[in-house]
């Protein structure tokens, strides 16, 4: 008979929202435990992977393993298992740490309008919270995760508390860019994001080694182990290689146990007194909704039929040109600076809004460059001294933007269980169903003559857009909140309409996407949340 592990509460996921929840509720004395499908990374192994690897894409440096498969860029229709019409092409890991071992370390705010898209622009719908409820908690994730960013410039979401360290610096790319578009209606400012300027809580400062996706070398970039690892120390306990599978029920309504299985395929049952979800916008709602039973056949937390559904990304738009003279791109941290002023107005009644993050990265996201550079001029007979010469002069002239673009929320797009493919431990896969609206295509137009706009004024020529979107990795919307449990899978503390020790964190939750690279929300809701675990557990 299988010994139950138990808790006061149980964190299963242990990205950034997991992280932060665990150490929070650690640190006072609660007894927590991180349940994680994957291992723990070591850094040095992970850089050396990414760098013999052929194919670099984000998740190069993670092979997945089939005790913690995950999806893969270049394999969209792996993992996954789509239906269409559109291709859903973000990706996440399963490690101790999660995505934030991948993620770039963008850290924007949402923007007042977007927690009210519906009651301004009559699209969407409007979250039920609003951003001054929020703003103390963004500063306190900024705290935590360590966000360097020029207070200057509050980037149209008012700020009640400083930086904890000065901006990074701006590329020579950047300050080109924005000499040449001075004047015009694109204003290039600094991006904050997660990642020391300085040496700080215990990590040191960038290196500009030009990896940050998929790996920070130094850990200079944050990523949840930060948090999982101060957990540890405040006496919360790891279950890491071990996958939860199945929710189960008792007659009052409150979930009693959770089901996992370790590597190796044996069996375990864990019961704690509180359990928060933080798998991700994909895993959550197939851990809901596999846990299926007779009494509810849609799965747990879902008499409002919304698990899974209003799945969102911030598609994107990329394009890339030859600058007129030298930028020297593919060093330093990926993006340090973006055109941030094209977020809001009346026209997302019509439109999507969009971000523009301008890639310090060269030609390397859509082409492969510069190791593609150098193949297209020996396919012109180019040799020698003649293509280390063509190549080094084309690679410092190679820039790239993209806009991430706002994208509503649609009950059609949606995760569900695959009805044949399962993974080792018998759970059906994620399918998906996904397609990209007018709106979002109305937005990518915009977006395409901004780039062509900014290009121009920059002399620069071999404009290219790509002809189809990327994904931002910023998987959204599964287990909305809401204030009405008809329409909604959470409520504005995270927790569960329909169980009350049953609480979800992380990106599932946003009612709408916005602009801004998710994560410093996620970090912001998830501090939120620590006091309404800490009532439930009273």
């Amino acid at each position: 008979m299988t010994t139950p592990f138990s808790a006061d509460v149980l964190v299963v996921g242990s990205g950034v929202a997991g992280a932060l929840v665990a150490a929070k509720l650690a640190a006072t004395g609660v007894k927590v435990c991180i349940m994680e499908a994957g291992a723990p990374v070591n850094r040095t192994e992970a850089v050396q992977t990414y760098w013999k690897a052929l194919i670099k894409v984000p998740e190069s440096a993670y092979p997945p393993v089939p005790q913690a498969m995950h999806p893969l860029t270049h394999e969209p229709k792996g993992w996954y298992q789509q239906s269409g019409p559109d291709l859903f092409k973000s990706t996440y890991l399963k490690l101790v740490g999660g995505t934030t071992w991948h993620w770039l370390g963008t850290c924007l705010r949402l923007l007042p309008s977007d927690f009210a898209l519906h009651t301004r622009y009559g699209r969407g719908l409007d979250w039920p919270i609003s951003y001054a409820q929020l703003e103390p908690f963004y500063g306190q994730a900024e705290q935590e995760l360590g966000v360097s960013g020029d207070m200057a410039d509050d980037l149209g979401s008012p700020r009640s508390s400083a930086f904890p360290m000065a901006k990074i610096p701006p590329s020579y790319l950047d300050t080109v860019m924005g000499r040449a578009l001075e004047d015009s209606p694109y204003q290039v400012r600094s991006t904050p994001q997660a990642r020391n300027s300085e040496f700080r809580d215990e990590r040191m400062a960038c290196c500009g080694s030009s990896s940050c996706i998929p790996v920070c070398p130094v850990q200079a970039k944050y990523d949840a182990t930060v948090h999982v690892g101060k957990a540890v120390a405040a006496g919360a306990v790891l279950l890491e290689r071990s996958t939860a599978v199945q929710l189960d029920v008792g007659p009052d309504g409150l979930i009693s146990s959770v089901h996992f299985r370790r590597w190796d395929n044996s069996a375990g049952v864990f019961r704690a007194r509180v359990v928060v979800l933080a798998c991700n916008a994909i895993e959550t709602p197939r851990l809901l909704l596999a846990s299926q039973n007779p009494a509810m056949p849609n799965g747990v937390a879902n008499s409002s039929d919304q698990v899974g559904r209003n799945l969102m990304d911030h598609p994107v738009q990329l394009s890339w040109a030859l600058s007129k003279e030298p930028v020297y791109p593919y060093r330093g941290p990926l993006s340090t600076s973006g055109i941030e002023n094209l977020r809001d107005g009346a026209f997302r009644q019509q439109r999507s809004a969009f971000r523009i993050e301008i890639g310090n990265d060269g030609w390397s996201w859509p082409t492969g460059a510069p190791g593609s550079t150098a193949a297209d001029f020996a396919k012109q007979g180019l040799q020698g001294q003649a293509i280390k010469t063509a190549t080094a002069d084309a690679a410092s002239r190679h820039m790239r933007i993209a806009s991430l673009m706002e994208q509503e929320p649609d009950p059609d797009n949606r995760v569900s269980l695959d009805k044949s493919a399962r993974d080792m431990y018998g759970v059906p896969l994620p399918h998906i169903a996904y397609s990209v609206s007018e709106y979002v295509k109305n937005g990518m137009v915009e977006a395409r003559r901004a780039h062509t706009d900014i290009f121009a004024r920059m002399q620069a020529t071999g404009l290219e857009h790509a002809p189809t979107y990327f994904g931002a990795g910023h998987i959204m919307g599964t287990t909305r909140m809401g204030a009405d449990p008809r329409t909604s899978v959470v409520d504005a503390s995270l927790c569960s309409h329909d169980h009350r020790n049953l609480f979800m964190v992380g990106a599932g939750v946003f009612p709408t996407t916005g602009t801004a690279n998710p994560t410093l929300t996620i970090a912001a809701l998830s501090l939120r949340a620590v006091s309404a675990i800490q009532d439930s557990l009273r």
